[in-house]
């Protein structure tokens, strides 16, 4: 589960990790209280705006603003919230920005220069280890610095039977050029970074550009952090931190209706019981000549219900041209599944586009009588070859 910045942050600073300051506004008046609370708190004169989003790349669609003074801040506040933020990791379409982040000035002037870093804690799952990756290169695109100069990215592997050693953070500190009252607090800053990954059950942390400031303090500017969803039941604070507005709407509706699913650019709707046979099923989809439009695993006990709402998530995608229905019945009798296509259809009323389901497994000859004597324009199928041609047969028309 992905968080906004300011939800990072926030989560980062109650486990030691220091942090550039900052207050979510949701209107340009709001923004401006918030830098002025920012001069109050931290003598901040500039501040910066910030657009919450999940996305990167933020600054280089419009999305991050410096403003020098109140008017500014309200102009700049105004200009974002509320924009369409267009940024590599959106697509075309962007996300509308329903929120900014007034934060503090760190790139105050001192006796030393400023210097970004970049650093990341995530799980290496080839290894079966978290590993805390690192470069001297902060503050830009980690993967151009990977293509262009892997040299410059360095890699530190924890065995999960210790942890994170002081040793391992000091060499970290030691790599990234630090020396001094930097290299100890680069060395603190790693141990708290570590500990809020590994104590919250995230997937991922990644502070891009971890800031030494002119003072040698050592900060987190930025903070993207993706939880682990099949944990958050040991977090409920956390899961509470959840932003639906920030989702694909069809795949909210989804999850209520305990459905794993994944919107597509093809024309064939899939509804399949298992992620391996869902897999198989897109599969075959193209070898048929069509793209799947979906990926969507109803699960184990697939009845009335889940085909039902199965159906309507799958008809809200106007590109879907044909439904392909593969079920295994193995927990669930293939005649019972059969049923509950009849019993979804006919209480959905019209469905403009062909349905094929392929059942396979227990009963699977009984539920292709029922589908052929429902008089519903629905095409019965046992083999999976059987199902690919007629997905042929319906996309060719």
């Amino acid at each position: 589960m992905n968080i906004h910045e300011y939800q990072g942050k926030e989560i980062l600073k109650s486990f030691g990790v220091r942090i550039q300051e900052g207050i979510v506004a949701e209107t340009p008046e709001q923004a401006v209280e918030a830098a002025k609370k920012l001069k109050e708190e931290y003598n901040s004169d500039w501040v910066v705006i910030k657009a919450q989003i999940h996305a990167g790349g933020r600054g280089k669609g419009g999305g991050v603003k410096l403003a020098k003074n109140l008017e500014e801040v309200s102009q700049r506040a105004t200009d974002i919230i509320g924009m369409q933020l267009v940024t590599p990791q959106t697509g075309a379409e962007g996300k509308k920005v329903n929120k900014v982040l007034v934060a503090q000035d760190v790139y105050y002037p001192g006796e030393s220069e400023t210097k970004e870093f970049y650093v990341s804690v995530l799980l290496d799952r080839a290894k079966g280890r978290n590993i805390i990756m690192y470069s001297t290169e902060g503050g830009m695109d980690i993967e151009e610095v990977a293509e262009k100069t892997p040299n410059l990215i360095f890699k530190e592997e924890i065995d999960p039977k210790v942890g994170l050693q002081g040793f391992q953070a000091r060499k970290i500190a030691f790599n990234l050029g630090l020396t001094g009252g930097a290299h100890k607090e680069m060395v603190k800053f790693v141990a708290a970074l570590y500990k809020a990954y590994d104590s919250t059950d995230s997937s991922m942390f990644e502070i891009n550009p971890v800031l030494k400031t002119s003072d040698d303090k050592i900060l987190a500017v930025d903070a993207k952090v993706d939880l682990d969803e099949n944990a958050l039941y040991r977090h409920p604070d956390y899961a509470a931190l959840r932003d639906v507005t920030e989702e694909d709407p069809t795949e909210v509706e989804a999850g209520k209706s305990n459905l794993n699913y994944v919107k597509l650019d093809g024309n064939v709707g899939c509804m399949v019981n298992g992620a391996g046979l869902a897999m198989a099923t897109m599969d075959i989809i193209k070898i048929a000549g069509g793209e799947p439009a979906n990926f969507l695993d109803v699960g184990g006990t697939a009845n009335a219900e889940t085909v039902k709402a199965g159906f309507n998530i799958i008809l809200k995608d106007p590109n879907v041209k044909a439904i392909l229905i593969n079920i295994f019945g193995g927990i669930v009798r293939c005649d019972r599944v059969a049923q509950g296509v009849i019993d979804a259809y006919q209480e959905i009323g019209n469905i403009p586009v062909p349905i094929i389901v392929r059942l396979q497994g227990t009963n699977a000859a009984e539920a292709k009588k029922l589908i052929d004597e429902s008089g519903l324009q629905v095409y019965s199928a046992i083999q999976l070859k059987e199902a690919a041609e007629l997905v042929t047969k319906v996309l060719k028309g």
